[in-house]
C-alpha cells in the first residue's frame, strides 16, 4: 500500500454530500485515510472548505445544491458522478464546481488529488468531459449572433495562460511555457476572475470558451 501524502500541514476541511448512504461511507472512508484531509460533518455550524458531492446522475436538486455550496457556503466544490449529460455541463460549472471525478475513477488518491486542487483553487476535469466542454461551447459559438465587444473582456496575457488552462496544465506548467513565475500566474487569474466575477478556473475557461478567447 502506497504511503500518505506528506501533506500533513493542510488539514483541509472536508464535507461528504451524497443522498446513498453506501456512497457517503465509502468517500468519508476513502478520504479518512488522508493525514491532509479533517472531515467534517455536512450541515455544521461552519461550512467545509472543500464539499465533495457524490451522485450517479444530476437531478432537478443537484444544480441548487451545488450553487449554494459555492455561493452561500463558500465551499469549493468536487462533483463525483457517474455521468453529466450535455445539457447539465456548462451549467454544473458556472455553478461553480471546479473539479469533477468520475465515480469509476474515484479511487482515495485521485479524491484526494481533487480535493487538494479544489482547495487551491484550482481545476480538475477528466480529459473527456473538457473535450465536451470544448464542443459545447464551440457550438454555442458558431450558432450565436456576433455581438460586439464580446473580445475585449480579457488581456492577451490573460488569453495565453487561459488557452494553456483549457489544455489541462497546471500553475508551474503554464508558467515554464509562458516563462512567467507561478506568482504571475496566480496574479493573472486572479485578476481575471476577480474582474469578470468568476469563480474559479474552470468557470474562466467556460467564459474563455464562450466568449471566443479561445
Amino acid at each position: 500500500m502506497h504511503a500518505i501524502e506528506d501533506q500533513t500541514e493542510l488539514h483541509i476541511p472536508v464535507a461528504v454530500h451524497s443522498p446513498d448512504p453506501i456512497s457517503l461511507a465509502g468517500v468519508t472512508s476513502q478520504l479518512s485515510r488522508h493525514r491532509g484531509v479533517r472531515l467534517m460533518e455536512g450541515g455544521g455550524e461552519r461550512p467545509a472548505a472543500v464539499a465533495v458531492v457524490v451522485t450517479t446522475t444530476m437531478d432537478d436538486s443537484m444544480i441548487p445544491q451545488l450553487r449554494r455550496l459555492v455561493r452561500i457556503d463558500g465551499s469549493r466544490v468536487v462533483l463525483v458522478a457517474d455521468q453529466i449529460r450535455e445539457a447539465e455541463l456548462l451549467a454544473v460549472i458556472e455553478c461553480g464546481v471546479g473539479a469533477i471525478l468520475w465515480r469509476h475513477q474515484a479511487t482515495p488518491h485521485r479524491l484526494y488529488q481533487a480535493v487538494l486542487a479544489a482547495s487551491r483553487g484550482e481545476g480538475d476535469l477528466p480529459s473527456d468531459l473538457l473535450a465536451r466542454l470544448l464542443r459545447q461551447v464551440g457550438q454555442m459559438q458558431r450558432s450565436a449572433d456576433d455581438r460586439p465587444g464580446t473580445l475585449a473582456g480579457l488581456a492577451p496575457r490573460e488569453i495565453d495562460v487561459i488557452r494553456l488552462i483549457a489544455e489541462g496544465l497546471d500553475t508551474a506548467e503554464v508558467a515554464g511555457k509562458l516563462s512567467y513565475s507561478e506568482r504571475t500566474v496566480k496574479n493573472v487569474l486572479h485578476g481575471m476572475t476577480t474582474r469578470l466575477h468568476l469563480r474559479n478556473r474552470a468557470h474562466a475557461v467556460a467564459y474563455a470558451l464562450r466568449e471566443g478567447h479561445i
